[in-house]
């Protein structure tokens, strides 16, 4: 079964930059139309950003800070001046997302 599996969380000051990797287990698909998604403890998930074949979209809340790119069959979110607010743990699928893609995400955690 095909699962996403993300990778490059961690602990970063106010201020650093994370890059999250994402790719699929279980076969290789094409990563057309395939998004970020994160979600903070006691919150909903939500969408970050997304990537199709003709552009990029974000939300506004990341928007000027976070960038979506592919390499093959590699998802990127490059994550720059990250703010505490920012601290989830991090998702990649499609939108809407597939739910039996959903992975084990990767945690951000952002301090002050």
């Amino acid at each position: 079964q095909v699962k996403m599996v993300e990778s490059g969380g961690g602990l970063v000051q106010a201020g650093g930059s994370l890059t999250l990797s994402c790719t699929a287990s279980g076969s290789i698909i094409r990563l057309n139309n395939m998004n970020w998604y994160r979600q903070s403890p006691g919150k909903q998930r939500e969408w970050v950003a997304g990537l199709t074949t003709y552009n990029t979209t974000y939300a506004d809340s990341v928007k000027g800070r976070f960038t979506v790119s592919r390499d093959n069959n590699m998802l990127y979110l490059q994550m720059n001046n990250l703010k505490p607010e920012d601290t989830a743990v991090y998702y990649c699928n499609t939108r809407p997302p597939h739910d039996p893609l959903w992975g084990q995400g990767t945690q951000v955690t952002v301090s002050s």
